[in-house]
């Protein structure tokens, strides 16, 4: 019987076998990932360079367009690259660590989406406790948390995954996902990684609650706000948050909950491109679209960039 120690390459699945839509994908998900990337670091220069955004909400959601590059970047740019070169192959080690990066980012992004759910809760029902609550200290230890939280999770997971025999084959999905290298495994000890992934769904669950029960509050204390520039305010700093999670959260569970008698590979392929590559790719624009103030210190810093660039000239000479 063969082991995980003989197997030293995956094979991913491909989108298709036909090169000129393997080069389609290949230019449609550059163009995505760059688009992800520059809205992130816009964010994330935004959020840096105006002091008036220097708050714990705009201090998660830099946090979050961090994760957010990191989160695409672990899986589109292989995937992009094995379109171009027309192969399948990742290495064992390229394919663990890829595991362990999707893990970590995923597992931190929801961590601080729950947290950012409980800013806004505290933020509209107890806004006198607001500074108390969420001072910068308790915001950073809040931040660092999920992250710390992210990587056990992602080292508990990899280490338990990857310390499997494998025997039933090398074909993977197109990323490298826990539950595709299960499929491959030979031993009952696979058993261990499902009791595993059963308290972190667990532990998913407690937060999803947690979110919920967090809106339900929220939204009984904006409808008892009494001016309408108030209420408009608050729905326009939640929506945003509400709308990336509810995004994130449904992507994921129809990914790793779906029953077995609808899965396919292509239906997995889907659902797969749905919750890495979309919610990196739209939250900047779900957060930029509906927060006014936002939009106004992105104006201010790209109006501020286009006159330096004019003044530039002038001042060499």
């Amino acid at each position: 019987m063969s082991n995980s120690s003989s197997i030293i390459q995956f094979l991913l699945l491909p989108f298709t076998d036909t090169r000129e839509l393997q080069l389609l994908h290949f230019w449609l998900f550059l163009g995505i990932y760059l688009a992800a990337l520059l809205g992130n670091g816009l964010i994330i220069t935004t959020i840096a360079w105006d002091q008036h955004l220097h708050t714990p909400m705009y201090f998660f959601l830099l946090n979050l367009a961090l994760l957010d590059m990191g989160f695409i970047s672990t899986t589109v740019p292989k995937s992009m690259a094995n379109s171009l070169w027309n192969t399948r192959a990742i290495s064992y080690s390229g394919c663990a660590t890829q595991l362990l990066l999707f893990v970590f980012l995923a597992s931190a992004e929801y961590c601080l989406l729950t947290i950012m759910s409980y800013d806004r809760y505290v933020a509209i029902c107890k806004p006198l406790h607001y500074g108390t609550l969420l001072g910068s200290r308790a915001c950073v230890h809040m931040a660092a948390a999920a992250w710390a939280t992210g990587f056990l999770s992602a080292l508990l997971h990899t280490a338990n995954t990857f310390s499997l025999p494998l025997c039933k084959g090398n074909a993977l999905g197109q990323f490298c996902e826990i539950p595709q290298i299960l499929r491959l495994s030979c031993s009952h000890s696979y058993l261990r990684e499902l009791g595993l992934l059963a308290v972190c769904i667990f532990v998913v669950f407690g937060c999803f609650v947690f979110i919920v029960v967090s809106y339900v509050q929220i939204f009984r204390a904006m409808l008892r706000i009494p001016s309408e520039q108030g209420r408009h305010k608050a729905f326009s700093t939640c929506l945003p948050h509400l709308a990336v999670v509810s995004l994130f959260v449904s992507t994921v569970m129809f990914a790793y909950l779906k029953p077995p008698s609808i899965s396919s590979p292509s239906l997995d392929l889907v659902v797969s491109v749905l919750y890495s590559v979309v919610p990196p790719a739209v939250n900047p624009l779900i957060y930029s679209m509906r927060n006014q103030e936002l939009k106004d210190a992105l104006w201010k810093l790209m109006t501020g960039w286009c006159s330096e660039a004019r003044n530039c000239p002038s001042a060499s000479t």
